[in-house]
């Protein structure tokens, strides 16, 4: 269990207690905060090999190589190199049988004078479990979200002691780990939307994981899995794109929602792209709230579905957004290009029910305004209904009595768009069904493509 401290010198001054920890600080861009507080704590000598900030660029440079962006993952994963190969280097004779050496390094950018400009950092620890064994690093990047400097270099400095405590004392438990990050910070002062593991001690690891702690955490609102399975900053992976966005939960991924994203990126995106837009992106999105069995997250099930979107070459989205306003102001913090999201007609209907505006002094009308605001557009996939037959379509749904004047108005400005159907008959069977149909030995193995086949079988296996 997490050992309870009352201050973050307290945690400093554990490690500083501890003989074997033993380690360099490198921080560049909001003071030496994080090793600050070993300095206050007692018995600094116990744990503090070097400190240093190499501030002036041609000073970084020189030790740490030129870098297109100085506050950047690959900076500080640089400098957090150098430092512990260099402590190995001029340590390893005299304290290597006893030490378990470690290089922390950080690279931010803070508030500056008269600067409303977004606050950032990369935070990288590179360390040894035991005496003699390989090293591993563990990478994070924080929004600072502070108004003050001196706040963010506060909380910067509080997450670096928690950072560097969890690395040597909560690698064996990710949870305890993601939830020590943010001790002593109150809630609102910082954002963590990236984690990741790396080297021989973390090889069992998927990443995925750790990135998905942080939202179920509410430590970031989103995370994002490239088709590799690499974990990235949705900030990085989206910036100046247009995307596709395809809301659901996947279980099963089948040739229907294939079908939406085929036949919606046949009128999207629409005029308007930037001439420095990067090419339009597919994203498959998935509620958080969508993972749940008996109230905790399905981690073998996640990962089933990642695996089989992204065997189809699809980026893999995670919120903590089931609403689709709030998901259209997460997706607009990182692009300023066009949005498009692919739904069906029930979910379209679901629009309309005030369950999704509750919070919302507006209610409905505030809803639709939040969604609708900056270049994003719905796109409406059609529906058969099952008894009457009847096929709905964008153009022809009838909203909810006291809207339809309302919705009329999304249709004729193009806020809402009609999509096609490239085979009608993927409009017989819903991936519930499909379930139903593999538990009761039936044929369904026409409607998944050969990519996703496994998550169903994998799902029956877990029930």
């Amino acid at each position: 269990m997490t050992e309870s401290f009352k201050t973050p010198e307290d945690k400093a001054l554990k490690m500083n207690l501890d003989s074997s920890i033993y380690g360099t600080f490198a921080e560049i861009g909001a003071g030496q905060e994080v090793a600050n507080w070993f300095f206050r704590a007692s018995a600094t000598a116990g744990t503090v090999a070097k400190s240093i900030s190499a501030y002036d660029m041609t000073i970084s440079d020189a030790l740490y190589g030129k870098s297109k962006r100085y506050v950047s993952q690959e900076r500080v994963v640089d400098m957090v190199n150098y430092e512990y190969e260099l402590l190995e280097k001029r340590l390893s004779e005299t304290r290597g049988k006893e030490s378990r050496f470690f290089a922390f390094a950080n690279t931010v950018r803070a508030r500056g004078y008269k600067d409303t400009a977004e606050c950032h950092g990369w935070l990288a620890i590179r360390f040894q479990g035991q005496p003699g064994r390989p090293s591993g690093t563990i990478v994070l990047h924080v929004n600072l979200l502070d108004d003050e400097n001196v706040d963010q270099m506060e909380a910067l400095g509080i997450l670096g002691v928690n950072f560097i405590d969890a690395a040597y004392h909560q690698g064996g438990n990710l949870r305890e780990f993601v939830s020590s990050l943010t001790e002593f910070i109150a809630p609102g002062r910082i954002e963590i939307d990236m984690l990741r593991f790396k080297g021989e001690p973390f090889k069992m690891v998927d990443n995925r994981i750790c990135a998905l702690e942080l939202v179920r955490q509410g430590m970031s609102p989103a995370t994002v899995f490239l088709p590799d399975g690499e974990v990235v900053q949705a900030a990085e992976a989206f910036h100046k794109t247009p995307l596709l966005i395809l809301r659901g939960s996947f279980l099963p991924v089948t040739n229907l929602h294939l079908d939406m994203l085929n036949q919606a990126g046949k009128i999207f995106p629409p005029a308007g792209v930037s001439k420095e837009a990067r090419p339009c992106q597919e994203v498959c999105e998935v509620s958080l709230s969508n993972l749940l069995r008996n109230g905790e997250v399905d981690l073998l099930s996640f990962l089933d579905r990642a695996d089989a979107l992204q065997a189809m070459g699809k980026v893999v989205m995670v919120s903590n957004c089931p609403e689709f306003h709030r998901v259209a102001a997460l997706l607009r913090r990182f692009t300023r290009e066009p949005i498009g999201m692919i739904l069906s007609i029930g979910l379209l209907n679901e629009l309309f029910k005030e369950k999704w505006s509750d919070s919302l002094e507006g209610g409905i009308l505030e809803s639709f305004g939040r969604l609708f605001k900056s270049k994003l557009s719905l796109l409406v996939y059609p529906w058969r209904n099952g008894e009457g037959g009847e096929y709905v379509t964008a153009d022809n749904f009838r909203a909810p009595e006291g809207w339809k004047k309302l919705y009329e108005h999304f249709l004729e400005n193009g806020m809402i768009s009609d999509v096609g159907c490239g085979d009608e008959k993927l409009l017989e069977r819903t991936g519930r069904s499909l379930l139903k149909a593999a538990a009761n030995g039936e044929d369904w193995e026409e409607w998944v493509p050969k990519e996703a086949r496994a998550l169903v079988k994998c799902h029956l296996r877990h029930l």
